[in-house]
């Protein structure tokens, strides 16, 4: 790594010293001064979360930078005084003492520049994939096994008849079309056409207008985003694979508008007065996918493009705070699915599956009858202040202390995964879809979507 190199990806000044370099670096990582005085707490977050790395050595690599700190600045003191010092000596061989002196220090300058070499990379790559201790009333367990169950809002439809998955009703009706969508794309690619597009738009509609309703401010923000966005929401180094990148502009297609939402205000200082900042933003997402497999990769579950509609909040480091809105941002997304009527079930993410950052987080699954049972169609994730270190995003409190914002996130909705449940779950006998009454106001004249209309 080159040492003028930002962790997220900023330029660092030159004349930055590696000691104010180390503690920069640490600052905007995790809070190292709680890992000095609580290590337990982060070895028992690697092991809750899955994640081999030692904290004895990065308390090693963090001692030896604070040493190496103290004795630049010693070296620098010494330097600047032999400087000086020199050019009033009058006799020559205190003259040439002081002089060798000043060659010792410049030669130890050198050492730590080389340790530098050696320590730089590894504490940078520690840092950086260091977990956030969990909530301590987060599910414990190792994978999505270890996922519980909140509550669940709706009945599941029982069909008096034999129903169609959404991509044979789609394709009947004449509002998914697959084939030219890969012909354009290739793999997990589709067009939406005719009503198929109209409900995709009112459903988005629907969502925005509900969380605008509420006083969320909207955005629209760009889905080409820098790597320093990525690093410092947490999605990169960890989620890299699964991002599209476009090399000659050192850009990358973000797969949610979190990422440009969160760092809007990164390396900002905000007045207390101004939190919390509620802001939802609807954006193109763009995904990867690798490694999807199995029924997975069937119709418009895991595909490459869709839209999302997302909230995101900002807001002080008060941990009654943050879980007020972290409820909040869970309720708003269950109140879009009550309006649609579908039904859904809230599951609280264990430690083993809720990701590096994560400091308490739900997923909301919405019932598709064609994958046999409920599917995730949103996550509700407090980050505490995980995001705003690397995004440097602070606030200045009452007293006038300047402290690091905390951030949450949850989608308000996505399509067209979100279309999965609304096709399969209104359809009819005839093969038509009964478009559901929260959806109408956007689809003015239209009860029904049908073979000749659709």
């Amino acid at each position: 790594m080159n040492p003028d190199d930002h962790p997220s990806g900023k330029r660092v000044e030159k004349h930055l010293e590696f000691g104010a370099f180390v503690a920069y670096l640490q600052a905007i990582m995790i809070d190292i001064k709680d890992l000095r005085e609580n290590p337990d707490k982060y070895r028992t977050a690697c092991e809750q979360k899955g994640y081999d790395l030692s904290v004895d050595r990065l308390l090693e690599l963090d001692a030896r930078a604070r040493r190496l700190k103290t004795e630049q600045q010693e070296i620098a003191t010494e330097k600047n005084q032999a400087g000086k010092a020199i050019a009033k000596i009058k006799e020559p061989d205190q003259r040439q003492q002081a002089i060798e002196r000043m060659g010792e220090l410049k030669a130890r300058e050198k050492q730590l520049a080389a340790e530098q070499e050696e320590i730089e990379p590894a504490l940078r790559q520690m840092l950086l994939n260091m977990p956030q201790p969990a909530h301590p009333e987060a599910p414990v367990g190792p994978d999505e096994s270890g996922n519980v169950e909140v509550r669940r809002w709706g009945e599941v439809r029982a069909f008096d008849f034999e129903p169609k998955d959404h991509i044979e009703l789609g394709m009947e009706l004449g509002i998914i079309d697959i084939e030219r969508g890969v012909k354009l794309s290739g793999s997990r690619n589709y067009i939406l056409r005719g009503a198929g597009a109209l409900l995709h738009q009112a459903v988005l509609k629907l969502a925005h207008d509900t969380m605008v309703a509420k006083g969320f401010e909207p955005l629209t923000v760009p889905v080409l985003t820098r790597e320093e966005t990525f690093v410092g929401t947490g999605w990169f180094p960890e989620g890299k694979s699964q991002v599209y990148q476009v090399p000659e502009d050192e850009l990358f297609l973000v797969g949610t508008a979190e990422v440009p939402a969160t760092s809007l205000y990164m390396d900002e200082i905000l007045e207390e007065d101004r939190l919390p900042i509620r802001l939802v933003a609807q954006s193109l997402c763009f995904r990867r996918e690798a490694g999807a497999a199995g029924k997975d990769t069937y119709g418009l579950y895991r595909i490459h493009q869709f839209e999302k509609v997302e909230q995101v909040i900002i807001c002080r480091a008060d941990l009654e705070e943050v879980e007020r809105w972290h409820q909040q941002i869970v309720a708003n997304a269950e109140e879009v699915l009550q309006a649609l009527a579908l039904p859904y079930r809230v599951i609280e993410i264990c430690t083993g599956d809720m990701g590096m950052g994560k400091y308490r987080m739900y997923d909301i699954e919405t019932f598709m009858p064609s994958r046999g049972g409920y599917c995730e169609t949103h996550s509700a994730s407090n980050l505490l202040d995980f995001q705003a270190r690397r995004l440097n995003l602070r606030y200045r409190d009452a007293h006038r202390k300047v402290r690091f914002c905390y951030t949450m996130n949850n989608t308000v909705i996505a399509s067209p995964r979100v279309l999965i449940a609304i096709l399969e779950l209104n359809q009819n006998a005839d093969g038509s879809i009964t478009i559901p009454k929260a959806l109408r106001p956007y689809i003015p004249g239209r009860e029904r979507i049908t073979k000749s209309e659709g």
